[in-house]
Protein backbone atom coordinates (compact mmCIF):
# COMPACT_ATOMS: atom_id res chain seq x y z
CA UNK A 1 0.00 0.00 0.00
CA UNK A 2 1.23 3.40 -0.90
CA UNK A 3 1.95 6.46 1.26
CA UNK A 4 0.00 9.90 1.48
CA UNK A 5 3.20 11.14 0.03
CA UNK A 6 2.00 9.10 -3.03
CA UNK A 7 -1.74 10.47 -2.82
CA UNK A 8 -0.78 13.69 -2.89
CA UNK A 9 1.55 13.75 -5.63
CA UNK A 10 -1.03 12.25 -7.96
CA UNK A 11 -3.50 14.38 -7.42
CA UNK A 12 -1.53 17.92 -7.10
CA UNK A 13 -0.16 16.55 -10.50
CA UNK A 14 -3.81 15.82 -12.05
CA UNK A 15 -4.98 19.30 -10.46
CA UNK A 16 -1.80 21.35 -10.93
CA UNK A 17 -1.99 23.30 -7.88
CA UNK A 18 -2.85 22.86 -4.28
CA UNK A 19 -5.48 25.41 -4.52
CA UNK A 20 -7.34 23.39 -7.26
CA UNK A 21 -6.98 20.52 -5.59
CA UNK A 22 -8.72 22.05 -2.29
CA UNK A 23 -11.45 23.27 -3.83
CA UNK A 24 -12.49 19.58 -4.94
CA UNK A 25 -12.26 18.55 -1.36
CA UNK A 26 -15.36 18.25 0.73
CA UNK A 27 -15.20 19.75 3.98
CA UNK A 28 -16.91 17.75 6.87
CA UNK A 29 -18.83 19.70 10.04
CA UNK A 30 -17.28 20.11 13.09
CA UNK A 31 -18.67 17.82 16.29
CA UNK A 32 -20.47 20.89 17.62
CA UNK A 33 -22.39 21.53 14.21
CA UNK A 34 -23.00 17.71 13.81
CA UNK A 35 -24.46 17.64 17.78
CA UNK A 36 -26.93 20.78 17.29
CA UNK A 37 -28.41 19.02 14.30
CA UNK A 38 -32.58 18.81 15.21
CA UNK A 39 -33.55 15.73 14.96
CA UNK A 40 -36.55 15.90 12.62
CA UNK A 41 -33.72 17.01 9.99
CA UNK A 42 -31.78 13.89 10.90
CA UNK A 43 -35.09 11.82 9.89
CA UNK A 44 -35.76 14.29 6.73
CA UNK A 45 -31.63 13.01 5.87
CA UNK A 46 -32.05 9.34 6.26
CA UNK A 47 -35.62 9.44 4.30
CA UNK A 48 -34.26 11.16 1.60
CA UNK A 49 -31.16 8.95 1.25
CA UNK A 50 -33.49 5.40 1.16
CA UNK A 51 -35.55 7.19 -1.42
CA UNK A 52 -32.78 8.09 -3.61
CA UNK A 53 -31.40 4.76 -3.30
CA UNK A 54 -31.35 3.09 -6.85
CA UNK A 55 -33.43 6.53 -8.60
CA UNK A 56 -32.12 9.80 -9.81
CA UNK A 57 -31.29 11.85 -7.31
CA UNK A 58 -32.77 14.97 -8.81
CA UNK A 59 -36.24 13.09 -9.27
CA UNK A 60 -36.14 12.18 -5.78
CA UNK A 61 -35.37 15.88 -4.47
CA UNK A 62 -37.97 17.93 -6.34
CA UNK A 63 -40.56 15.51 -4.58
CA UNK A 64 -38.94 16.30 -1.13
CA UNK A 65 -40.97 19.35 -0.07
CA UNK A 66 -44.26 16.79 -0.71
CA UNK A 67 -42.25 14.59 1.56
CA UNK A 68 -41.70 17.12 4.37
CA UNK A 69 -45.36 18.25 4.04
CA UNK A 70 -46.74 14.25 4.33
CA UNK A 71 -44.67 13.24 7.47
CA UNK A 72 -45.56 16.07 9.37
CA UNK A 73 -42.04 17.74 8.29
CA UNK A 74 -40.11 14.89 9.80
CA UNK A 75 -41.12 15.24 13.23
CA UNK A 76 -39.95 11.86 14.62
CA UNK A 77 -42.17 11.88 17.48
CA UNK A 78 -45.40 12.21 14.95
CA UNK A 79 -43.78 9.99 12.23
CA UNK A 80 -43.51 7.27 14.86
CA UNK A 81 -47.23 7.33 14.95
CA UNK A 82 -48.45 6.57 11.24
CA UNK A 83 -49.64 3.46 10.97
CA UNK A 84 -50.18 0.59 7.93
CA UNK A 85 -53.75 2.88 7.08
CA UNK A 86 -52.06 6.10 7.14
CA UNK A 87 -48.84 4.51 4.56
CA UNK A 88 -51.45 3.00 2.24
CA UNK A 89 -53.78 6.49 1.93
CA UNK A 90 -49.84 8.03 1.25
CA UNK A 91 -49.50 5.11 -1.50
CA UNK A 92 -52.64 7.15 -3.97
CA UNK A 93 -50.65 10.69 -3.10
CA UNK A 94 -49.51 11.00 -6.61
CA UNK A 95 -47.05 13.98 -5.45
CA UNK A 96 -44.89 11.46 -3.44
CA UNK A 97 -43.00 8.27 -4.46
CA UNK A 98 -45.32 5.44 -4.12
CA UNK A 99 -42.69 2.60 -3.10
CA UNK A 100 -44.38 0.85 -0.08
CA UNK A 101 -41.33 -0.55 1.55
CA UNK A 102 -39.63 2.82 1.43
CA UNK A 103 -42.71 4.73 2.89
CA UNK A 104 -42.63 1.92 5.65
CA UNK A 105 -39.24 2.49 6.62
CA UNK A 106 -40.31 6.33 7.47
CA UNK A 107 -42.01 5.63 10.93
CA UNK A 108 -39.47 2.26 11.88
CA UNK A 109 -36.72 4.97 11.34
CA UNK A 110 -38.53 7.45 13.23
CA UNK A 111 -38.83 4.87 16.29
CA UNK A 112 -34.73 4.38 15.62
CA UNK A 113 -34.25 8.21 15.65
CA UNK A 114 -36.69 8.25 19.02
CA UNK A 115 -34.58 5.69 20.74
CA UNK A 116 -31.24 7.23 20.13
CA UNK A 117 -32.51 10.46 21.95
CA UNK A 118 -33.76 8.62 24.68
CA UNK A 119 -29.95 6.96 25.05
CA UNK A 120 -27.68 10.08 24.47
CA UNK A 121 -30.25 12.79 24.43
CA UNK A 122 -30.38 14.18 21.15
CA UNK A 123 -29.89 11.96 18.05
CA UNK A 124 -26.97 14.58 16.74
CA UNK A 125 -25.23 13.49 19.40
CA UNK A 126 -24.66 9.49 18.12
CA UNK A 127 -23.16 11.13 14.57
CA UNK A 128 -21.42 13.51 16.19
CA UNK A 129 -19.51 11.21 19.24
CA UNK A 130 -18.85 8.72 17.02
CA UNK A 131 -14.68 8.22 16.17
CA UNK A 132 -14.25 8.28 12.58
CA UNK A 133 -11.26 5.84 13.34
CA UNK A 134 -14.31 3.44 13.80
CA UNK A 135 -16.30 5.42 10.92
CA UNK A 136 -17.74 1.65 9.51
CA UNK A 137 -18.44 0.79 13.20
CA UNK A 138 -20.98 3.46 12.49
CA UNK A 139 -22.39 2.17 9.17
CA UNK A 140 -22.87 -1.04 10.90
CA UNK A 141 -24.86 0.32 13.48
CA UNK A 142 -26.97 2.58 11.27
CA UNK A 143 -27.77 -0.35 8.85
CA UNK A 144 -28.50 -2.89 12.04
CA UNK A 145 -30.88 -0.39 13.76
CA UNK A 146 -32.45 1.47 10.98
CA UNK A 147 -34.44 0.52 8.17
CA UNK A 148 -32.99 -0.05 4.42
CA UNK A 149 -29.66 1.68 5.59
CA UNK A 150 -27.63 -1.46 4.59
CA UNK A 151 -24.91 -0.86 1.69
CA UNK A 152 -24.20 2.72 0.85
CA UNK A 153 -26.95 3.94 2.30
CA UNK A 154 -25.24 4.30 5.79
CA UNK A 155 -22.18 6.22 4.61
CA UNK A 156 -23.99 8.51 2.09
CA UNK A 157 -26.08 9.44 4.44
CA UNK A 158 -23.64 10.53 6.70
CA UNK A 159 -21.93 12.14 3.97
CA UNK A 160 -25.05 14.09 3.63
CA UNK A 161 -25.40 14.93 6.97
CA UNK A 162 -21.58 16.04 7.16
CA UNK A 163 -20.49 13.84 9.01
CA UNK A 164 -16.73 12.61 7.94
CA UNK A 165 -16.62 9.12 6.12
CA UNK A 166 -15.15 7.86 3.22
CA UNK A 167 -17.38 6.58 0.68
CA UNK A 168 -16.69 2.73 -0.97
CA UNK A 169 -17.73 4.13 -4.40
CA UNK A 170 -16.91 2.42 -7.52
CA UNK A 171 -13.40 4.96 -8.18
CA UNK A 172 -12.76 4.01 -4.23
CA UNK A 173 -13.21 0.26 -4.60
CA UNK A 174 -10.88 0.11 -8.10
CA UNK A 175 -8.01 2.25 -6.26
CA UNK A 176 -8.49 0.15 -3.22
CA UNK A 177 -7.94 -2.95 -5.75
CA UNK A 178 -5.28 -1.55 -7.54
CA UNK A 179 -3.42 -0.98 -3.65
CA UNK A 180 -3.91 -4.57 -3.37
CA UNK A 181 -6.54 -3.88 -0.24
CA UNK A 182 -8.72 -5.70 -1.18
CA UNK A 183 -9.98 -7.64 -4.21
CA UNK A 184 -13.68 -7.04 -4.19
CA UNK A 185 -16.27 -5.01 -2.63
CA UNK A 186 -15.64 -4.36 1.07
CA UNK A 187 -18.70 -6.20 2.64
CA UNK A 188 -17.01 -8.38 5.42
CA UNK A 189 -15.55 -7.54 8.86
CA UNK A 190 -11.98 -8.45 7.30
CA UNK A 191 -12.08 -6.27 3.91
CA UNK A 192 -13.81 -3.43 5.81
CA UNK A 193 -11.17 -3.57 8.96
CA UNK A 194 -8.89 -3.58 5.88
CA UNK A 195 -9.99 -0.37 4.17
CA UNK A 196 -10.68 1.30 7.52
CA UNK A 197 -7.05 0.92 8.30
CA UNK A 198 -5.79 2.34 5.22
CA UNK A 199 -8.11 5.39 5.51
CA UNK A 200 -6.91 6.08 9.00
CA UNK A 201 -3.01 5.54 8.19
CA UNK A 202 -3.32 8.26 5.68
CA UNK A 203 -5.46 10.33 7.95
CA UNK A 204 -2.76 10.27 10.64
CA UNK A 205 -0.03 11.03 7.93
CA UNK A 206 -2.04 14.24 6.42
CA UNK A 207 -4.40 15.15 8.98
CA UNK A 208 -6.68 15.46 6.03
CA UNK A 209 -10.21 14.01 7.10
CA UNK A 210 -11.44 10.68 5.34
CA UNK A 211 -13.82 12.64 2.93
CA UNK A 212 -11.22 14.33 1.47
CA UNK A 213 -9.03 11.41 1.56
CA UNK A 214 -11.95 9.53 0.02
CA UNK A 215 -12.07 12.09 -2.89
CA UNK A 216 -8.43 12.28 -3.61
CA UNK A 217 -8.16 8.04 -3.87
CA UNK A 218 -11.15 8.28 -6.27
CA UNK A 219 -9.23 10.98 -8.55
CA UNK A 220 -5.95 8.33 -8.85
CA UNK A 221 -8.64 5.71 -11.08
CA UNK A 222 -8.61 6.56 -14.72
CA UNK A 223 -11.29 7.06 -16.97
Amino acid sequence: MRDYQWLNEYCLNRFGSMAALEAHLPQPRSAAQLRAVDSDRYLSLIALRVFRAGLRHSLVDSKWPAFEAAFFGFDPEKVVLMGAEHLERLMQDARLIRHLNKLKSVPRNAQFVLDVIKEKGRFGALIADWPVTDIVGLWKYLATHGSQMGGLSAPSFLRMAGKDTFMPSVDVVAALKAQQVIDKVPTSRKDLAAVQAVFNQWHAQSGRPLCQLSVMLACTVNH
